[in-house]
């Protein structure tokens, strides 16, 4: 199985919360970060007073790791085709956490995340935390 990190399982990650090291090891190869948290990740990083120490660690500790994929047009199809449907029934996720949803669907990938209610209402998603588990 292989997964795409969400932005709170990064940062938890970078902060050398217990358990995640193991995962990351554990799961080598297979894990994948959409350009979405990248995105996030690079806020984090430029909010900071110095924002260089992060960087570096984002770019040696975290993403020599991974393989980003890009949001790309057949991402951008499925999160259309998931917001209309969501939103004819009447349910309403935040956009960004539905594009990191559509990156899931496209790649055929579980999205691990400490937000699990956030991705819950998405259809056919595999969503776990490995915060709780």
């Amino acid at each position: 199985m292989s997964f795409l990190l969400d932005t709170n399982i990064c940062s938890a990650y970078l902060k050398r919360r217990t358990g995640l090291t193991h995962r990351f090891v554990q799961h080598s190869g297979h894990l994948y970060l959409p350009t979405i948290v990248l995105g996030e990740l690079y806020t984090w990083a430029f909010r900071r007073a110095k924002p260089e120490e992060l960087l570096a660690v984002l770019q040696h500790d975290l993403l020599a790791d991974l393989t980003v994929i890009d949001f790309d047009r057949h991402c951008a199809r499925q999160f259309g085709q998931l917001q209309s449907l969501m939103l004819t029934k009447g349910t309403v996720v935040n956009s960004v956490d539905l594009m990191i949803a559509a990156v899931a669907v496209v790649h055929d990938l579980t999205v691990v995340t400490h937000n699990t209610r956030h991705f819950e209402p998405v259809p056919g998603l595999r969503v776990v935390d490995w915060l709780q588990e």
